[in-house]
């Protein structure tokens, strides 16, 4: 799950992680009365979307006079904001975030995240702030630090002052960073996060440091522990399709491919995705209906599957252990015949009453192409899609 800047900022600001005052605003009078209540005689105008590149695309703007945050507010919002995480639609800005202006010195990156690797919390730090992290580690991996924390002891003293001097920083700096990095450690721990970045991460001429941009993502699995957490989300910036899905308890992802998939199994799902491009197809999603799949929820799988334009043909590959393959065989008929099935559709099912499956779909009276096994399965469906 992701949440904005300004909502990110106020929930690490809450286990002491600095950063610059600011408020949310939706009408340029808003943002106006951000801007008196900041003081001062510069502030800093931020569109508010899921997507990273804002600054490049014109979604970052420094302003020195009340009238111009009122002027930048009415043409950034409701403009439509294009990044390279947006993709060419891009994202419409329906809110802002009005910023104090700060006395930067420099700008650093630090970011924090589990490395499946080795099943610990890992620092990464950078003295190269505001720019991708991705491109400074296709050109320059050296300049990144790597720090592992064992989660047996936690961050210790020695974790912060290793990332501070390879930042270069010196002084007062140090023991801000260390304050700034520990808080960071906490505030992950304690929201269940899967990532935490801070990008740019500056020091100040007074030498402190603060989190001047702030993304935060959260392990879905634990959002039930943060019900405060789980209402910070904005429909607006998600995929309808999957925000249906998640209703359902259904895992959904969209793709940018023609075939649509439902699978049982994380695992298998991948494996199907595989295939599909071996065989030269393209998936449109990875779905995992669970293993304890309901026929209605089958039902609902299949019609967020259709309800994506791109989809040429799908491919159901289940293998029944806890799922039973006449359960998925009832919600696929079920669902084909509400939504009148227009593209290929190919079965492929194994396991738990197996034989029970395939006779219903075969009773049907639909256009179901059935598969002996999963090859057969992916050459058949990229095969229709082709033909179609």
């Amino acid at each position: 799950m992701n949440i904005h800047e300004y909502q990110a900022k106020a929930l690490i600001s809450k286990y002491g992680v600095a950063t610059p005052p600011g408020h949310v605003a939706y009408t340029p009078e808003e943002a106006v009365q951000a801007a008196q209540k900041l003081g001062g005689n510069v502030w800093v105008v931020k569109a508010q979307i899921h997507a990273g590149g804002r600054g490049k695309a014109g979604g970052v703007k420094v302003v020195k006079s009340v009238e111009d945050v009122k002027a930048t507010a009415q043409k950034m919002l409701g403009m439509t904001l294009v990044t390279h995480q947006t993709g060419p639609a891009g994202k419409v800005v329906k809110r802002i975030y009005v910023e104090g202006g700060c006395d930067i010195k420099r700008e650093l990156y630090l970011g924090m995240l589990v490395d499946r690797a080795t099943s610990r919390i890992t620092i990464m730090a950078s003295a190269e702030g505001g720019v991708e992290i991705e491109e400074v580690a296709a050109k320059t991996p050296e300049k990144i630090l790597k720090v592992a924390v064992d989660p047996a002891t936690g961050i210790q003293p020695f974790h912060t002052r290793k990332i501070a001097f390879f930042l270069g920083l010196e002084g007062n700096q140090i023991a801000s960073a260390a304050k700034f990095i520990t808080a960071m450690y906490s505030a992950f721990n304690a929201l269940d996060c899967s990532i935490v970045e801070i990008n740019p991460l500056v020091v100040t001429g007074a030498g402190e440091v603060l989190a001047l941009d702030a993304k935060v993502n959260f392990d879905d699995n634990a959002l039930f522990r943060h019900k405060d957490i789980e209402e910070l989300r904005d429909p607006d910036e998600e995929d309808p399709a999957e925000l249906e899905a998640a209703k359902h308890s259904l895992n959904y992802i969209k793709l940018d491919g023609s075939i649509g998939c439902m699978v049982n199994g994380a695992g298998l799902a991948m494996a199907t995705m595989d295939i599909i491009k071996l065989y030269g197809g393209s998936p449109a999603n990875f779905l995992d209906v669970g293993g304890g799949a309901t026929k209605e929820r089958v039902t609902t799988a299949f019609k967020i599957i259709l309800s994506d334009s791109n989809v040429e043909g799908i491919l159901v590959n289940i293998f029944g252990g806890i799922m039973r393959c006449d359960v998925i065989a009832e919600g696929v008929v079920a669902a084909a015949r509400e939504v009148s099935l227009h593209v290929p559709l190919v079965v492929r099912l194994e396991g738990t009453n197996v034989e029970l499956g395939k006779k219903i779909l075969a009773q049907s009276g639909l256009k179901i192409l059935s598969a002996d096994n999963l090859a057969d399965a992916a050459e058949k469906v990229v095969k229709a899609v082709k033909e179609a």
